[in-house]
């Protein structure tokens, strides 16, 4: 057998789908076998793939063991020559396994090969090609000094950014995508060292293959596509510490614990400077649109008040200390009703401008009209400042949205999407499309045979047509559209990609290596998912504890453990905890704080059902949401909410 395959999945479902169907074509040029090794996922992977694939060796742990030691479960049964570490989020050509396992044949000292990679945006990925890890070097990526020197052979070392990616070079570490390994290196120097969880068995392993006599290659003649950020946000503070922690135990391993210490002082304090930098982004991500909003409404109510005192009313005098306490208390309304109102969304709409400034006007008017005499100032301020900040407000997010710095949900309805495929296939992509609600972005398919019927052009103007129309987002249909036909094409156009294997359930994607990918299937969207489900849920979580801090006298009474009970209350109001949340938490669900209660009505403690009856019953929790449910449960098992 010439190839053995051996891929290591954790809740990466459609993924996985997407890279089986592209390794089984890739096969057909090889004798070869597939192995995969599911870490106990919870995303139904195990139900999904086997029925689907039948050809291929599925073995299911019962708890994640980390990818080194399963990498070494399908090692230790594999028969081919060579050994392929394949990752689950990758797509591979059809040439791609005889053109490697050809370069390694000819190059008798090759004891390993990595390869080209791009992202799901066709971008190259600097990691297909990297040297050892050393306290000056891991310095240099951190603090960021080698993404601003790229091609230096100091500052970017790291990713050896000095060396042609078109060209075929001996590299010390592979990629950990991709690792094809020779049997008979693997026997000599053994595999993965089960130390290394998750990040670092990669490097330790091409470290040993160099210290057994073997060269290390980077292969340019094939790429592959990796779209990354399917495990941990390669761009979080979460994933550097892991990361770094990983190269920490390789240098203590391989170089000495002096070089350790050095590397850790190094690497302590790029991770500080890191989490910096990191704090700053967040606060601008999340933070400035609402500040830049409560600016405006400021000065939007401060202006129309000169302009009041100035030209309309100049007889009436305004009391400073009225206005300067009225005025942010006005503004925090705003933003209030703003957030609850979708304005703060991904993706901006018009729309939840309009409503959010509406509502909130009238509301402000309202409360307003109940102040006693003697703090109301002038309606006409409060209308005309609402009209001046609404008009600003629309401005500002136009501008923002022409410079791209948000993006606008408008746009997205509006996107003018190209599916790529055969005749075939694009009956399969429209169903999905259906099924996801996306079928009005779609503008036309573009054939791959000439004078394909319902089709607007062929596969040779793809560039053209694709200026020509301004689109955005083009989805492939791998059947008659070969891999390496798509893999050639995504270097070509920079836009946003799709990508669907012919008889597969899904379509998958991903524009950006630090986040993780996205994927359109045939089940159903979960409610819970939409966010107007998650805002009215979190803000019933607040009213409710309102309520029960005002009625705080009742429940020392009915409450067995009261002072369990206000802890929850203030641990939901902070955000820590929610009312309902799940028995256990998956993957596949929308995300949720810790639960007061589950979705049976009891705490998670006093549930003695099956596990998987209590991830079913999470399953149906989140995919048929309703509030109303929620306050039912709270308020029927009320006893417990102390607990």
């Amino acid at each position: 057998m010439d190839i053995s395959i051996i891929i290591v999945n954790y809740n990466v479902k459609y993924f996985l789908e997407q890279c089986l169907c592209s390794v089984q074509k890739a096969l057909s040029n090889v004798k070869g076998e597939i192995i995969v090794i599911d870490n106990s996922s919870g995303d139904g992977s195990m139900q999904y793939l086997p029925p689907k694939f039948p050809s291929v060796n599925f073995i299911r742990n019962d708890k994640n063991l980390g990818f080194g030691k399963a990498c070494n479960q399908g090692l230790a049964i594999a028969k081919g020559k060579h050994i392929l570490f394949l990752n689950p989020d990758t797509l591979v050509p059809e040439d791609c396994f005889d053109k490697s396992i050809a370069f390694m044949e000819s190059h008798p000292n090759a004891g390993a090969l990595g390869i080209r990679m791009l992202d799901g945006s066709g971008n190259f990925l600097k990691e297909s090609k990297r040297a050892f890890p050393s306290p000056q070097t891991s310095f240099y990526k951190l603090t960021g000094l080698a993404k601003l020197f790229p091609k230096s052979k100091t500052f970017g070392r790291y990713h050896l950014g000095y060396l042609n990616e078109q060209k075929n070079h001996v590299i010390d570490v592979l990629a950990g995508a991709y690792m094809l390994v020779s049997k008979e290196v693997l026997d000599k120097i053994g595999g993965f060292d089960e130390v290394f969880f998750m990040y670092g068995e990669d490097v330790d392993l091409s470290y040993r293959i160099q210290k057994g006599g073997y060269n290390i290659y980077y292969f340019a003649e094939s790429s592959i596509i990796h779209f990354k950020g399917e495990s941990t946000r390669k761009g979080s503070l979460n994933y550097v510490k892991m990361f770094y922690q990983a190269m920490s135990v390789f240098v203590k391993k391989h170089y000495g614990s002096q070089k350790a210490g050095l590397f850790n002082f190094f690497i302590q304090s790029a991770i500080w400077f890191r989490a910096f930098v990191s704090s700053i982004g967040h606060f601008i991500k999340w933070v400035g649109l609402p500040v830049i909003d409560a600016l405006v409404i400021l000065f939007s109510f401060w202006t129309v008040k000169m302009i009041w005192e100035g030209y309309i009313r100049p007889e009436v005098i305004y009391q400073e200390r009225l206005i300067i306490a009225v005025f942010p208390m006005f503004t925090i309304i705003y933003l209030f009703i703003a957030y609850y109102t979708g304005l703060y969304n991904k993706y901006f709409k018009q729309g939840n401008l309009n409503r959010s400034a509406f509502t909130a006007t009238l509301t402000v008017l309202a409360i307003y009209s109940l102040l006693p005499e003697s703090l109301r100032f002038s309606r006409g301020i409060i209308l005309f400042g609402s009209v001046l900040a609404f008009l600003l407000l629309s401005l500002i997010r136009k501008l923002m949205a022409s410079w791209e710095l948000i993006e606008t949900a408008d746009g997205l309805q509006q996107t003018k999407t190209l599916i790529v495929c055969g005749a075939e296939e694009v009956n399969e992509i429209n169903q999905l499309l259906v099924t996801a609600g996306k079928e009005q972005q779609v503008f036309g398919r573009i054939s791959i045979e000439e004078n394909e019927a319902n089709a607007i052009g062929n596969i040779n103007r793809l560039p053209a047509i694709a200026k020509e129309l301004s689109i955005k987002e083009i989805i492939f249909g791998e059947g008659a559209l070969s891999n390496k036909k798509i893999i050639e094409l995504v270097q070509q156009l920079k836009l946003r990609y799709k990508f669907h294997a012919k008889n597969s359930g899904s379509i998958i994607s991903s524009d950006s290596k630090d986040e993780a990918g996205d994927y359109l299937a045939m089940e159903k969207t979960f409610v819970l998912a939409q966010p107007i489900s998650r805002r009215n849920k979190k803000l019933w979580d607040e009213i409710y504890c309102l309520l029960f801090l005002i009625s705080f006298p009742i429940h020392f009474i009915f409450q067995k453990k009261p002072l369990s009970f206000f802890k929850n209350v203030l641990a939901v109001f902070t955000g820590k905890k929610t009312w309902v949340s799940y028995n256990y938490h998956q993957k596949l669900l929308p995300p949720l704080s810790e639960g007061i209660l589950t979705p049976t009505g009891l705490p998670k403690s006093l549930n003695h059902l099956p596990q998987n009856s209590l991830e079913k019953i999470d399953y149906w929790y989140a995919k048929d949401y309703s509030l109303s449910n929620d306050i039912s449960l709270i308020w029927k098992n009320y006893k417990y909410l102390g607990e």
